[in-house]
């Protein structure tokens, strides 16, 4: 028996084609689009086609939908869902509360290629590369879930989001058209390790996205130390390219920094940090390092960390630490996996 496409892994143009083949207007796709973004479960919920449209249309394409396998609530609120593909491959994501509204952290990759030393989500490699429609699944999935409104999103999950640039362009497209999510360019952030042709290429494609790179060192021997993406794509040339990127787009960019205790957390590594950074449109995010058993790595007290900030900001250096949410149920940074252990 042939198995059926997908109607949600189609582009909207691949969609409209395949309609057309079926002789369906064109206007059948938005109504089809429409329902796929507010979260639809199947055909059966497109009320504005008819039943003998609904028939044919699900004797030609599948309606697939992510699952929720498990979800858990941290003490501070956020949750974190186990989502559950067709093919049955599974990512985590987590959904945070904060003043301005909801954030939803969403993955890229199942597992992840980069070896980051402090990272759980690189633990046992890169399975799969998502698909657009799967990161949009992912949004939707959590909007049903926790019954409220998601204003900003963030690929700081699973993955690595310039090792699937391709799908993510296409995600970022997609939540963001007028006539589906239409979620503001300027409430997501993609997160990277450091892929420099990756980042020139966002900053040409996408100036109004925010961009954040998980820096972690001051020197090319100390990120070499902590990531092997550092000798692919040096610190000098990192720097340079979001140097670029903050003058071509006027948007600052921001560094992840998370603090090991003995590592990176010294007075000496600030003045470095400081040195790096110093006239660039830019804020650091400091944070302790969060717990994972296999790394051997700990998490710099908060006090280090305050202490940290405040050399940045006596050198003219934007920093903040950031405010842990969700480690008691292993949801926060560096701390995402394939599955639950």
């Amino acid at each position: 028996m042939k198995s059926l496409r997908n109607i949600k892994s189609l582009t909207r143009e691949e969609r409209a084609a395949a309609l057309k083949e079926l002789g369906l207007p064109a206007f059948r796709e938005k109504q089809i689009y429409a329902w796929i973004c507010r979260g639809a479960q199947g055909w059966d919920a497109c009320t504005d086609l008819s039943k003998d449209l609904r028939a044919r249309l699900s004797e030609a394409f599948s309606w697939e939908n992510a699952s929720v396998e498990a979800m858990q609530v941290s003490s501070d609120g956020t949750r974190k869902f186990l989502a559950a593909f067709p093919d049955g491959q599974k990512v985590e994501e987590v959904f945070m509360a904060y003043e301005y509204g909801n954030s939803l952290c969403i993955s890229t990759q199942v597992g992840c290629n980069m070896g980051c030393r402090f990272c759980a989500s690189t633990i046992g490699g890169r399975i799969r590369n998502l698909k657009a429609w799967e990161m949009l699944e992912e949004y939707l999935l959590a909007v049903r879930e926790s019954g409220q409104p998601i204003s900003h999103i963030v690929l700081m999950g699973m993955g690595e989001p310039f090792d699937n640039y391709e799908e993510v362009a296409a995600f970022l497209r997609l939540i963001h058209d007028p006539k589906g999510v239409n979620l503001s360019y300027r409430n997501i952030t993609v997160s990277t390790c450091g892929l420099v042709p990756g980042i020139r290429r966002f900053t040409e494609e996408f100036p109004q996205v925010n961009l954040a790179i998980s820096l972690h060192a001051a020197s090319q021997a100390e990120r070499e130390m902590l990531m092997p993406v550092a000798k692919a794509y040096p610190l000098e040339e990192l720097m340079s390219a979001c140097r670029d990127h903050a003058e071509r787009t006027g948007r600052r960019v921001t560094f992840e920094f998370a603090l090991i205790a003995g590592q990176n957390d010294t007075p000496e590594t600030a003045d470095r940090l400081s040195d790096l950074l110093r006239g660039m449109l830019c804020h650091v995010n400091l944070i302790p390092l969060n717990p994972v058993a296999e790394t051997g790595l700990a998490g710099s007290s908060r006090q280090t960390a305050a202490l940290f900030r405040d050399a940045l900001e006596k050198r003219g250096i934007p920093a903040t630490v950031r405010r842990q949410l969700g480690a008691d149920i292993d949801a926060a940074c560096g701390q995402l996996r394939k599955k639950y252990t």
